[in-house]
């Protein structure tokens, strides 16, 4: 279910290009909502009466001391080029004694030429989303060459994430029910089933990992990184982080102000909103996304929706149509398990695909095939791409973290069907396609077994150096009024826009965007106020 993923942030050296997954149950990444009225109208006026957070103390309490004095042990590791260590951090900041977290780190040093700058840290959102293979796959070979020169790339899978200590919760056939489920339900039976869906996930996840799911939050992880910081000699934190990462990173320049260096936020989330707004937002941004995608498939031939001058809202309503379908009768797939193309994991295909206008045509051909030969193999292989599942049906535990990590940082968007059922109107005004979808996906917080120890916050990280907010006006994920908001909100916030289509900016194509993150990362020259690059 849209366990508000909003924003894994991955990339394919073939392509170059971004892609994304996002599920909304618990609403994107930092979703840290709470059960909220939904009453607030906009980012500005929930920024305006959030409480803020609050700035640890800049000395290193004596009991974390044996942390922040370790020493990094790098050993080889299978990928050439890259090295690997283990960094310890205390499960639990307030009581340190307890007990430790192993954190997985990978780093890719410096190539030159030029003067080592020190470590540049790396996250690509989810959260859930692996730091390391984003770093091992991608930023370490493909990000920029000056970049590469200068900085050691370094990149730590959060705490439940990946290899450093992954949340699980259910087996692969668990999951494929899961990913199953009608989230549109149609009558009582169907709700009883998507509550026992969700109840079923949460359990699986109690269950496996009780002591963890306690201490997997955004807070934990960005102390996290400081501890990281440290354990690489670093006087200040350089970061680049995608999506999720954006609330991470703003996190930690909240926490640790003095110690934010150059910190790059792309596809930022607003730390100030309810869940219940956040997912709302995100919704709204899928409907763009999708009026995008209309307006440019109208233009192909191949276009299983529209002919040329058919409206955005008609090719919506010709796609909410097909979904219906799906609904009544799933398609077949000639998968190996005997998955057919539900409702579901039709909508989770498209979805995906609005992350990145460069996967418009695979969706328009996976579209065809589905709608014109009655073959789902093309959405459910974009599904399949989201929830990162793999050809031998097993499951990355991107989507256990992810609601994980969610559902610990801010309270439910919805405590009962009833209330779905009461803010569906506003949702559907959103996005006459995906709204019911998300509400309904917004559920699943509400069944977690560990109660939210977070709450909207308002990010001021007054004293940092100038942090760069970068927004993409049509981004489906992280609405570019997010990042509008969190620029206004960091003291030192300097906004970056890109106008277009997909999710993040930083190396998607925009010379503009990619000469002005560099020029900050290399030479600590922010953008000037107001920078727009297309």
């Amino acid at each position: 279910m849209y366990t508000r993923r909003t924003h894994r942030w991955s990339r394919t050296m073939s392509s170059a290009r971004s892609r994304t997954g996002v599920t909304l149950v618990a609403v994107a990444a930092l979703l840290l909502s709470a059960c909220s009225s939904g009453s607030s109208t906009s980012s500005a006026t929930s920024a305006a009466g959030a409480a803020e957070l609050t700035a640890l103390p800049r000395a290193t309490p004596s009991d974390l001391a044996p942390y922040y004095g370790q020493k990094l042990k790098w050993r080889a590791c299978g990928v050439s080029g890259f090295e690997c260590a283990t960094l310890r951090a205390p499960l639990d900041y307030a009581e340190p004694a307890e007990g430790d977290v192993r954190l997985a780190v990978a780093r890719k040093k410096a190539t030159g030429p030029g003067k080592r700058l020190g470590s540049l840290l790396v996250n690509p959102g989810g959260p859930g989303g692996s730091a390391i293979t984003y770093l091992q796959s991608y930023a370490g070979v493909g990000y920029p060459a000056e970049v590469r020169a200068r900085y050691d790339l370094v990149a730590v899978d959060p705490r439940g994430v990946a290899r450093s200590e992954p949340v699980e919760c259910l087996d692969a056939r668990e999951m494929d029910r899961y990913t199953q489920t009608d989230v549109t339900p149609d009558d009582k039976r169907e709700v009883d089933g998507l509550v026992d869906a969700y109840k079923e996930f949460a359990e699986g996840c109690g269950k496996q990992s009780p002591e963890l799911l306690r201490h997997i939050s955004t807070v934990e992880a960005a102390r996290d990184m400081d501890v990281l910081r440290a354990a690489l000699g670093d006087e200040k934190l350089t970061y680049v982080g995608a999506s999720y990462g954006t609330f991470l990173g703003a996190t930690y320049a909240g926490l640790f102000p003095q110690r934010a260096g150059r910190l790059v936020l792309d596809g930022a989330i607003d730390p100030s909103l309810p869940a219940r707004r956040l997912n709302l937002d995100q919704t709204a941004g899928f409907e763009t996304a999708l009026t995008a995608f209309a307006k440019d498939c109208v233009r192909h031939t191949d276009c299983p929706l529209g002919r040329p001058g058919t409206p955005p809202e008609q090719i919506g309503r010709n796609l909410k149509a097909f979904f219906d379908k799906l609904d009544a009768r799933p398609l077949p797939t000639g998968d190996a398990d005997g998955r057919r193309l539900t409702e579901s994991l039709g909508t989770t295909g498209v979805i995906t695909a609005m992350y990145d206008e460069g996967a418009w045509q695979q969706l328009r051909e996976a579209l065809t095939s589905a709608m014109k030969e009655n073959d789902g193999a093309g959405l459910l292989a974009l599904s399949d791409t989201y929830y990162e599942r793999d050809p031998d049906g097993e499951y990355s535990n991107l989507m256990f973290a992810n609601a994980a990590v969610n559902c610990l940082d801010l309270p439910p968007a919805f405590d009962t069907p009833d209330q779905v059922r009461a803010a569906l109107p506003a949702f559907e005004k959103a996005s006459p396609v995906f709204g019911e979808t998300l509400a309904w996906a917004a559920l699943n917080c509400a069944y977690w077994p560990v109660a939210a120890t977070g709450e909207p916050r308002r990010i001021e990280a007054k004293g940092a150096a100038p942090i760069v907010v970068v927004g993409t006006t049509r981004d489906p994920a992280t609405p570019y009024r997010w990042a509008q908001s969190l620029s206004r909100q960091l003291s030192s916030g300097r906004l970056l826009s890109y106008q277009g289509d997909g999710h993040t900016a930083y190396g998607r194509g925009s010379d503009c965007i990619d000469r002005t993150i560099n020029a900050y990362l290399l030479r600590g020259t922010p953008p000037a106020e107001g920078k727009r690059c297309s």
